[in-house]
């Protein structure tokens, strides 16, 4: 039952059954107050009282026992905790391993709101299992099983009367779990809906008040946190009556045997000090069952909770080796390739030569496949046929690492990390001087921006880069690509957030970027690409043409078709500003 937890425990799954033992023990010293407590008794019966020695002394042993109880449980728990978490970073560890094999495509159509809940809030989950159940489960369930197998010893008709409790208090319980199931579709149902729609309420709060939604969308609101309200206390109203029976049911070993004990002593069937100690004894295991219980339905949880989060990163690694880079030069080739997502191909055998030190600019209609080329190449998936050369080796023959080494991939929105804006550069080669960052900064650009800000280059970026607009998010991300130096650069839509102010500058940052390197361009700009080497034309997923601009002007209709486009929104612009200088 327990192989994942065990696996992933590694050394410190000795800490876990040292745990167990302590809390074991713990418990026991709980039990054996009760045993004294009928020392007591039993001399009171035979009309032999204890000496006011042995009366002191047994007092000071219940209460060391209760001292160590409370000492030994705090211990076992320290000992779980201990081996809980440092299970848990085991098993983040490995999961991080795996999704770092995993193909990038893959792991961001999973979305950012599925890996953090995978990694902090599935994780924590296991943590009450761990520190938890398992310990305090098997420790609370050990020690009365131990005790009803002394009570058989004392007397085995008072054992038998101990154990009717529970299949009361057994009853009790499956009738709640089958009460509270009719419910609990409703329950969770109405707890997602509200928080979706408190998501959505926050979200959405600055076009709720522009267009003046208030009343609709609070009504909304407030109708989902009260049905969750209803639904809440619907399931609990069903669980209640029964919730409290089989907790007043299950630690009341005594239930069934005080009064037909006591017959039985009567007719002679046993003896009083043998139900006096049975008695004892069952006082004593009540409150360890009840808990003991209360871990039972989670105890098979562990595996599954891990085998649940395994199988979120089950997808086929990348293909790769160890191997360096060693192409012949930068050429690079797409032979015959083919990929889909799920079931639909969206590449259809793609033959496409890019010369080393040339430009090459992808264009077509959104989702013919140009990003998804760009992807490829730079491996953040594997192609479904085909293959994806560099110098005439395939990239699949070589580490992600070694690709990396050799393309600087610019997408249209890039992401800065919650640190200064030097370091963020330097992410680019992190062997980078401070006076290299600075210069590749001023390449990029960056040098207006950073002078209004209070500390310049040493400004944090903020949340994803939240302190820095999009435009100058874009110039710090293409100083990061001239740091970097690869000799292969990819530019995903990399003047998307250029504005007319900042376009001379854009570009000059781009042309220090792409300086003697093999250039792929993914732009919807027409104009910004008309100069490149060769423009590749791709329409739904196949490669319609290629070649300069004015050889696809003359020929290809799908050009044409974008050109003209291109030229008709050129014209809108010129002709809105016009109008807004008559005005």
């Amino acid at each position: 039952m327990y192989q994942k937890f065990l696996h992933y425990a590694g050394e410190y799954r000795k800490k876990t059954y040292a745990s167990i033992a302590v809390m074991l023990i713990g418990v026991a010293m709980s039990v054996i107050p009760y045993w004294f407590v009928w020392q007591f008794i039993d001399p009171l019966l035979s009309g032999n009282p204890m000496s006011p020695s042995g009366i002191i002394g047994r007092i000071a042993a219940i209460a060391v026992c209760l001292v160590l109880y409370a000492v030994l449980y705090v211990k076992g728990l320290s000992l779980s905790h201990e081996a809980a978490y440092h299970t848990l970073k085991n098993l983040r560890i490995s999961l991080q391993e795996r999704m770092e094999k995993q193909p990038l495509g893959t792991i961001a159509q999973k979305g950012v709101g599925t890996v953090k809940k995978m990694f902090i809030d599935d994780i924590e989950s296991i943590e009450l299992l761990l520190a938890h159940a398992l310990p305090e489960g098997i420790a609370n369930i050990a020690v009365p099983v131990f005790v009803f197998i002394a009570m058989f010893f004392a007397d085995w008709k008072l054992a038998l009367l101990s154990l009717c409790s529970l299949p009361l208090g057994m009853i009790a319980m499956m009738a709640m779990y089958k009460s509270g199931m009719s419910k609990m579709g409703d329950y969770y149902a109405s707890a997602q809906k509200m928080n979706n729609t408190i998501v959505e309420y926050i979200n959405g709060m600055e076009v709720v008040k522009v267009f003046n939604r208030d009343g609709e969308s609070y009504h909304r609101f407030e109708h989902d946190v009260k049905s969750y309200r209803d639904f809440t206390l619907a399931w609990y109203k069903v669980c209640w009556p029964w919730m409290a029976l089989y907790n007043s049911i299950l630690p009341c070993v005594a239930l069934f045997t005080l009064p037909v004990g006591a017959y039985l002593v009567l007719k002679g069937h046993s003896s009083l000090t043998d139900l006096v100690l049975v008695l004892c004894m069952s006082f004593g295991i009540g409150a360890p069952l009840l808990r003991s219980l209360s871990f039972m339905s989670t105890l098979p949880q562990v595996n599954f909770k891990i085998e649940s989060l395994e199988k979120m990163l089950e997808a086929p690694p990348l293909v790769q080796t160890e191997e360096p880079f060693t192409g012949k030069n930068h050429d690079i080739t797409f032979e015959n390739v083919r990929f889909a997502y799920q079931k639909d191909e969206v590449l259809h055998g793609v033959n496409l030569h890019i010369k080393e030190g040339s430009m090459t600019a992808l264009v077509g209609e959104s989702g013919s496949g140009k990003s998804t080329l760009a992807k490829l190449l730079v491996h953040f998936y594997d192609v479904t046929g085909g293959s994806i050369k560099i110098g005439g080796q395939d990239i699949r023959d070589m580490s992600l690492e070694a690709l990396n080494n050799e393309i600087s991939y610019v997408a249209q929105e890039q992401f800065l990390f919650n640190t200064s804006l030097l370091e963020n550069i330097r992410t680019g080669r992190l062997l980078a001087t401070d006076e290299e960052v600075l210069e590749a900064a001023q390449k990029a650009q960056c040098g207006e921006f950073l002078s209004r800000l209070e500390k310049g280059i040493y400004t944090p970026a903020g949340d994803g880069g939240k302190q820095l607009s999009g435009g100058e998010r874009q110039r710090i991300s293409l100083a990061r690509a001239i740091s970097k130096n690869a000799p292969i650069v990819v530019l995903d839509e990399a003047t998307a957030f250029m504005d007319p102010e900042n376009e001379e500058k854009m570009n000059e940052a781009i042309a220090e970027v792409i300086k003697d390197k093999t250039v792929i361009v993914i732009a919807h700009r027409l104009h910004s690409i008309q100069n490149a080497d060769q423009i590749c034309v791709l329409s739904d997923g196949n490669l319609e043409d290629c070649g300069t601009h004015e050889e696809l002007l003359a020929r290809c209709s799908g050009y044409q078709k974008l050109w003209q486009a291109a030229e008709g929104s050129a014209r809108w612009k010129i002709s809105a500003q016009k109008g807004g200088d008559e005005k």
